[in-house]
């Protein structure tokens, strides 16, 4: 039977036991970086199978595998940095990102940049794409490569562990959190298709020679001015005394 994660996991195993370490690499930095659906659930277990039997041998799997995330991850940091002033002109109805939205962004990073990335590193689909509002938030770099690294070690480490001790078995852990991503990414997409629907179910276009209601204390919309005296002009003189 034909599945989603089954498909994505063949890919991965194809590409890592063709071209190797430097596949681990390049799919860790595509995962990184937020490209669905290549879940590092699905690729760091079967890197610890491979370990396991002898294919990849274990820092080397381990520190490329730690490597290619953080690359992926300063890359959506670039991309989220250089993109702050760009990202507010895009949008569609009440899914459009503000000033106001990017300076409360800044004030929680400010506040709680360090935390945050650490342990976002340790969820599924957020890991992912944790860098991009923390470039935007204009955290240092510096600090965030090594909370980066502070959450991304022990993910990395976890599943690598998993995929050694499951051996023949790891598509049972990469099959269970692989859903899980999807589940999260349906979420989201039913989270975005119900904010269209709000939108365009109460921002009606007004029908034409629908006149708005007047202003408190002011006349009809559309009525003609009030007659009576004009005021007298200002002269020159009256406005320099």
């Amino acid at each position: 039977m034909f599945t989603i994660v089954g498909a994505v996991a063949d890919v991965i195993v194809a590409i890592l036991t063709t071209v190797g370490l430097a596949g681990l690499f390049g799919l860790m930095v595509v995962e990184s970086f937020g490209i669905p659906p290549i879940p590092s659930e699905v690729i760091l277990p079967f890197a610890g199978f491979l370990i396991a039997t002898g294919v990849f041998p274990l820092w080397p799997t381990i520190a490329i595998a730690v490597a290619g995330a953080l690359a992926g991850s300063f890359l959506a940091y670039a991309v989220g940095r250089w993109w702050r002033d760009r990202v507010t002109r895009i949008g569609i109805g009440p899914i459009r990102l503000e000033e106001r939205h990017l300076a409360r962004m800044d004030a929680w990073f400010a506040r709680h940049g360090e935390s945050t990335v650490a342990l976002a590193r340790l969820v599924p689909v957020v890991r992912a794409y944790i860098s991009y509002p923390a470039g935007s938030a204009r955290m240092p770099a510096a600090r965030f490569g090594v909370f980066t690294l502070l959450g991304m070690i022990p993910f990395t480490l976890a599943f690598v562990y998993a995929g050694i001790v499951l051996g023949h078995r790891w598509r049972e852990i990469s099959a269970f959190f692989g859903y899980i991503n999807y589940l999260l990414i349906v979420l989201i997409i039913a989270g975005v298709l119900y904010l269209l629907v709000m939108y365009f179910t109460r921002v009606r276009p007004r029908s034409p020679g629908t006149v708005p209601p007047p202003s408190a204390g002011g006349p009809p919309a559309g009525a003609p001015p009030a007659s009576g005296p004009s005021p007298s002009p200002t002269t020159w003189d009256e406005t320099r005394n």
